[in-house]
């Protein structure tokens, strides 16, 4: 490979550029349905399409391989922004405390714990990439699609119009159905009777129990790519909370009904007790996950050590200057003790190498699990601070996602000959630009995060379980009603058993816990949707497989890219307006 097309200056620019651009949609899926989108493939698609067709116009040169290289890693870095607490853990504060952070300190605070994340991946390369190397496999199929990229040019050309044309598809009915002229949402057809507690009151219709079909191609999307498990998974997980559960609390009295119209949806009462089962089945899911990658990591032996590319006194200064500003971030924005501050930092740094770990064997970020086990540990360290508690937990969550992030860079770079120093100042960049770009999204979106989330509009299942368990932790499990409270041990000791039955005989006789307790924390027309996009791309995988092969992944990530843009926008205007 030519070393010397890597780090140019159209390849930062237009990563940063991509970057900016698809940032938002990460921050809206996020606050929508808790999930994120790696955007590596879609910003080689991008840029390799355009540099194609400035070529055919004799006004540039081809974008090179390691130039796309480093353009997917800075924008990969600045969509990822996300995993610094944008989508969790700071509007779970912001909801606790009554109000944002201002901008300043939000874009300060998001690129610290993003910027440790960075170095705490350039230490662990050697191990787990270049000596004793785990599949990574999102950096594999990034480094597949560059390699295919520059080897068949028309076939990236294909490629790129379906994404765009998925991507104008999905932003035109986005922006109809936010405007006048909304899409149908057809229920079920369900129609139970108010029967105990409801007694007297009109049925309950499937559109009360949010049990309705939801028109959005985003997460049809997703759906395709997170694979029919997880998505029969979800629908499950909706018919036990919304269908079995949900009305049995009603006729029971312990789950509040909403307004008396059988159009209505009853998300935001019913939320407030379905919230604890679904967030303890992922909480005990995760968890457990997490004791059985550690303790399979115990017997591999340890997988760091001296890197290989004779930069040790960088990554060290590195290291300890990331550490360093994360400390006073801790300390000058939020008030935390100096000592608790520093403490956070060993912690973050440990458990991302875990979340590398399991990155590196599964291609999923267990950030959810990396959060809960620092929530806990804050609790011992800072009981019944609920400030100390959210933003140590977002320091570990955020270092962990950044790291996952750039491990998966190193992988499609390592496979292709890139230089990894190049890589990292690609990131830096992308985290900077991330940082800056997601924090004004979200501050424009969500202005009032006490009223606008945990609502059927904005569900944001992250940000209910990271408030939930910060709650629990201050307050003790004694505030909890006695039905919620057994929900909750038993939802948890499912999570547990579903995990070891996994574990033990593999995904595909067992339901996917997290998406079990997922479904519990979205609207049912959510799962859904989700379900359908699930079932059309195992469809098309199984019986058009060259097809899917070809096209599959690029229309999912224009469906996304598309609704999330055009919704982005919507909502901005909104605000502005």
């Amino acid at each position: 490979m030519d070393r010397h097309r890597q780090l140019s200056a159209r390849a930062l620019l237009g990563g940063a550029l991509l970057g900016a651009l698809l940032t938002p949609c990460n921050v809206y899926a996020g606050l929508k349905i808790g999930w994120s989108f790696n955007i590596s493939i879609v910003a080689l698609l991008i840029a390799s399409g355009l540099w194609a067709l400035l070529a055919r116009l004799r006004l540039s040169a081809p974008l090179a391989i390691g130039e796309g290289n480093i353009t997917q890693t800075t924008a990969s870095s600045a969509a990822n922004i996300i995993s610094g607490g944008l989508v969790a853990p700071i509007p779970a504060l912001a909801m606790l405390s009554g109000g944002n952070l201002p901008a300043v300190e939000l874009i300060v605070w998001v690129f610290a714990v993003s910027f440790l994340g960075i170095w705490v991946a350039w230490y662990l390369r050697a191990g787990l990439i270049v000596r004793t190397p785990l599949p990574f496999p999102t950096g594999r199929a990034t480094a597949e699609a560059l390699q295919e990229m520059f080897r068949q040019g028309h076939e990236a050309r294909l490629r790129l119009r379906v994404l765009l044309g998925a991507g104008a598809l999905a932003a035109a009915l986005k922006w109809l159905d936010s405007g006048r002229w909304a899409l149908p949402r057809p229920g079920l057809g369900v129609e139970l009777p108010a029967a105990g507690a409801l007694a007297g009151a009109p049925a309950i219709s499937a559109k009360n129990l949010t049990l309705s079909l939801d028109p959005s191609l985003m997460l049809a999307g997703f759906g395709a790519i997170i694979g029919v498990r997880a998505g029969l998974s979800l629908l499950l997980g909706a018919l036990i909370a919304w269908a079995l559960l949900g009305p049995l609390g009603l006729y029971q009295g312990f789950i509040l009904p909403g307004a008396t119209d059988p159009a209505a949806s009853w998300f935001a009462t019913m939320i407030e007790w379905l919230l604890w089962p679904g967030v303890a089945l992922l909480v005990a899911a995760t968890l457990t996950r997490l004791v059985l990658q550690l303790r399979a990591a115990h017997a591999a032996g340890p997988g760091t050590g001296r890197n290989d590319d004779g930069s040790t006194l960088h990554r060290a200064l590195g290291l300890a200057l990331a550490s360093a500003l994360v400390v006073l971030a801790q300390t000058l924005i939020f008030g935390i003790h100096w000592l608790l501050a520093l403490l956070a930092v060993p912690i973050a740094f440990v458990l991302a190498m875990v979340a590398a770990r399991v990155v590196g064997e599964t291609g999923i970020p267990p950030i959810g699990a990396i959060g809960k086990v620092s929530q806990l540990g804050s609790g011992i360290t800072a009981p019944g601070d609920q400030t100390a508690n959210l933003i140590g937990a977002n320091v570990a969550g955020g270092a962990a996602g950044q790291s996952a992030d750039l491990l998966n860079d190193f992988k499609a770079g390592h496979a292709i000959g890139a230089t990894p120093g190049y890589q990292v100042i690609a990131q830096c960049l992308g985290v900077a630009v991330g940082s800056v770009v997601g924090s004004l999204v979200y501050l424009r979106l969500i202005p009032d995060p006490a009223t606008m989330l945990i609502t059927e509009q904005w569900p944001a299942p992250a940000v209910a379980t990271w408030k939930v368990v910060a709650e629990t932790l201050d307050q003790g499990l004694a505030a909890l009603p006695p039905s919620a409270l057994a929900a909750l041990l038993l939802a948890a000791g499912c999570g547990v058993v579903l995990t070891l039955l996994e574990h033990r005989h593999g995904p595909r006789r067992v339901p996917s816990a997290p998406a079990l307790g997922l479904a519990m924390v979205i609207p049912a027309s959510l799962s859904l949707t989700l379900c359908l996009g699930s079932l059309v791309g195992h469809a098309l995988a199984r019986y058009r497989p060259r097809l899917a092969e070809r096209f599959l992944l690029a229309a999912a990530a224009g469906l996304i890219a598309g609704e999330s843009l055009s919704g982005v926008a919507r909502a901005l205007l909104g605000v502005l307006g």
